[in-house]
């Protein structure tokens, strides 16, 4: 069996996130998968790095597919970018080892959120960026997104329905960036439950407005209780932004 890893890049706006789903075909995977089988005449199945929501965008998703037959790395592109809709794009696909697992493999992931801090509406950047017309605080924001770093229990940052599984994460670093307007926020972890980084976001946000002390955040974590974090940022302006392995 042939191993392809695939990186992509997509605009998440009309999607119903990566995974796909039984219930419709318009999620990523989905659509790659569907091109795929197309090309080779079977079923082929893509395995994600990181099951990004509704809405989130990617500008370094990673994905891998096994195949027999053995097909060039500039064919596969090639024809994925002609049948692809053009909101999804494949910026490169490598022969890898057999043993290369995207999921399994990553060793850890960046997300990008970007927030537009001005009172006028961005006409260009409004579908990819959330608008906070409020003068934010960072000296504020940066004090609270100290608290999250390290290993916690994120239970209270997650809407995940899962409880058998562990909610604990490791985050190794967030940093917060000011330039022209924007807001860039950096998190970067072992990995992230679901919509725990828009929650993580949401609740710095509310810092950074003067509706939340720094300090708070401690008690959130502690609390492991989701009403605690009831501030969820909206999906257009997270990005997954690197994977490592």
């Amino acid at each position: 069996m042939n191993n392809y890893k695939l990186t992509i890049q997509y605009d998440g706006g009309r999607y119903k996130g990566w995974q796909r789903l039984g219930n419709t075909e318009n999620t990523i995977q989905g659509k790659i998968e569907n091109v795929l089988s197309e090309m080779v005449g079977k079923k082929v199945e893509i395995i994600g790095s990181s099951r990004t929501d509704a809405g989130v965008h990617a500008l370094a998703q990673i994905a891998n597919f096994k195949i027999s037959e053995n097909l060039s790395e500039a064919k596969i592109k090639k024809y994925l970018n002609k049948f692809l809709p053009q909101d999804i794009s494949i910026v490169d696909v490598e022969l890898v080892p057999d043993r290369f697992h995207a999921r399994y493999n990553t060793t850890d992931k960046t997300y990008l959120y970007k927030i537009w801090n001005e009172e006028h509406v961005h006409p260009f950047m409004r579908k990819y960026s959330l608008h906070v017309p409020k003068k934010l605080s960072l000296a504020k924001m940066e004090q609270a997104a100290k608290y999250f770093l390290g290993s916690h229990d994120f239970t209270a940052f997650s809407n995940a329905k899962a409880k058998k599984k562990s909610m604990v994460r490791e985050i190794y670093s967030i940093t917060i960036e000011k330039d022209e307007g924007f807001i860039e926020i950096r998190v970067r972890g072992d990995g992230f439950l679901y919509n725990m980084v828009r929650k993580m976001v949401g609740t710095i946000i509310q810092v950074g407005l003067g509706d939340l002390e720094p300090e708070n955040i401690a008690g959130i974590i502690e609390s492991k209780e989701r009403s605690q974090a009831d501030s969820i940022a909206d999906a257009s302006g997270l990005y997954l932004e690197k994977i490592n392995f």
